[in-house]
């Protein structure tokens, strides 16, 4: 099938190479000529396991190409998906500027039927106002009579195994109108989806406003659970209890589960923080006010400065002199966002007490010092306290402590007599509980986790 990807972004690019890898002509249109010209040269913007090499083998094959022809793009694909960013607006609203411009010039230039699929993050009633923007584009150019079709189909990948999740997913929601239109859309996206059913069906049919909310309603859950596990942990540290045991006494009920269970510094990236807010929004634009939504913000915003009420309290307010080694700046292990990280938040917040932070992260580098010299524009020499080194022992070199942030797989068993000796003082921050409070004191640590009990 011809496919066109409009956005090649973190998920039109995932989407567009997944779909060239199963046998479709796919074509990635994005506005920006430096990332189209990145991709036909062989690179790739985002670092995702699996991605590269998925896009270089169909790139070799004819299968998948980079364009910033919109025309092209429009002509290439009776299915157009939607895949533009939807960032959040001061309000926490989605900013839907992308989406109706996408919208827009498929309109001004289809002339034939056409599915077009929303894949961005969008709010209810988003397909309505897709579907409006092409027709008004069809009925200024008097074609009006042209038949086409606004799907509802949101992603639901996790940064680090999107590729993973695209190709084996748990389940595909999928909203189409019920007229005649529609059941041709649903008939077509059945087809585009055919693979992923062949062992049993994955795909959720649905009307397209229960489909956008069903994406909202996804992350909104798992990052209350997070926020929640934040809560238990805060609390365990007071009473004495140990939030590690918690987690598996609850997790083993079969109701809850293990997953999203983890105490640590807060959620990031670009989903959770944004569909949380945009969620909320949605519902005081219908006069409705989601409590439990403004709690889980709340308590992550506060959450991501625990490591730090934690380094102040054993340190003091004033850290100057002070040297922090940091391992890990992505909000998440295998990928290199830095959106909403946590580590943005304990940077700024150790530096602004005089502290200097000697940081490693096995893919972020480049991505945190961009990150970062945003969040101290105006003060270069707050932002020269701050150094990376290419290996996570580098940076331990005469630290006062280690903190934890990202839960990379390569930190989980350093070798800690070295660690201890190479460390001026051997105190850990432990932000994602990767180690055994009463092993690391029995080695001479000062350990501090995230309600973690020695």
């Amino acid at each position: 099938m011809k496919v066109t990807i409009i956005g090649s972004g973190y998920v039109g690019l995932v989407t567009g190479a997944c779909l060239a890898e199963l046998g479709n002509e796919v074509f990635c249109l994005d506005l920006d000529k430096k990332k189209i010209d990145l991709l036909n040269s062989g690179g790739v913007p985002i670092y995702e396991p699996g991605l590269k090499e998925i896009i270089e083998r169909n790139f070799q094959a004819k299968r998948i190409q980079f364009s910033t022809d919109i025309k092209a793009s429009v002509d290439h694909g009776e299915i157009q998906f939607i895949a533009v960013g939807t960032p959040p607006d001061e309000d926490g609203s989605a900013d839907l500027q992308y989406v109706l411009a996408a919208a827009k010039n498929i309109g001004r230039y289809m002339d034939g039927s056409k599915v077009v699929i929303d894949k961005s993050t969008v709010p209810v009633g988003t397909a309505h106002r897709v579907k409006e923007t092409i027709f008004q584009e069809l009925k200024d150019r008097q074609l009006d009579n042209i038949k086409f079709s606004v799907v509802s189909n949101p992603e639901f990948l996790k940064e680090g195994a999107a590729v993973e999740d695209f190709m084996r997913p748990d389940r595909i929601v999928v909203g189409t109108d019920d007229d005649e239109n529609g059941r041709y859309a649903k008939d077509l996206v059945r087809k585009l989806y055919s693979p992923f059913n062949r062992n049993h069906e994955r795909t959720f049919y649905m009307d397209v406003k229960s489909s956008e909310l069903t994406k909202y309603a996804a992350n909104s859950m798992l990052a209350t659970r997070i926020s929640f596990m934040n809560e238990l942990a805060n609390l365990a540290d007071v009473v004495g209890a140990d939030i590690e045991s918690v987690r598996q006494g609850i997790g083993s009920d079969s109701r809850i589960g293990y997953g999203f269970l983890y105490a640590g510094t807060g959620y990031g990236g670009s989903c959770f923080p944004k569909d949380v807010q945009a969620l909320a929004k949605t519902a005081n634009d219908h006069h409705l006010d989601l409590k439990i939504l403004r709690a889980v913000e709340d308590v992550n915003e506060a959450q991501k400065k625990i490591l730090v009420n934690k380094i102040l309290k054993q340190f003091g307010q004033d850290l100057s002199g002070k040297t922090f080694a940091l391992w890990g700046l992505a909000f998440k292990p295998n990928t290199d966002d830095m959106r909403e990280a946590p580590s943005r938040i304990i940077i700024n917040e150790l530096v602004h007490r005089g502290a200097s932070i000697v940081a490693h992260d096995p893919v972020a580098t480049q991505e945190a010092l961009h990150a970062l010299a945003q969040d101290f524009k105006g003060t270069p020499e707050l932002l020269g306290r701050v150094r990376t080194v290419d290996n996570p022992m580098k940076a331990v070199v005469g630290a006062d402590a280690l903190i934890i942030v990202t839960e990379w797989k390569a930190f989980r068993s350093p070798n800690f007599e070295t660690l201890k000796a190479q460390m001026k003082n051997p105190i850990i921050f432990d932000g994602r509980n990767l180690y055994d409070p009463t092993a690391l004191s029995e080695l001479g640590f000062v350990y501090h986790g995230i309600g973690r009990h020695n």
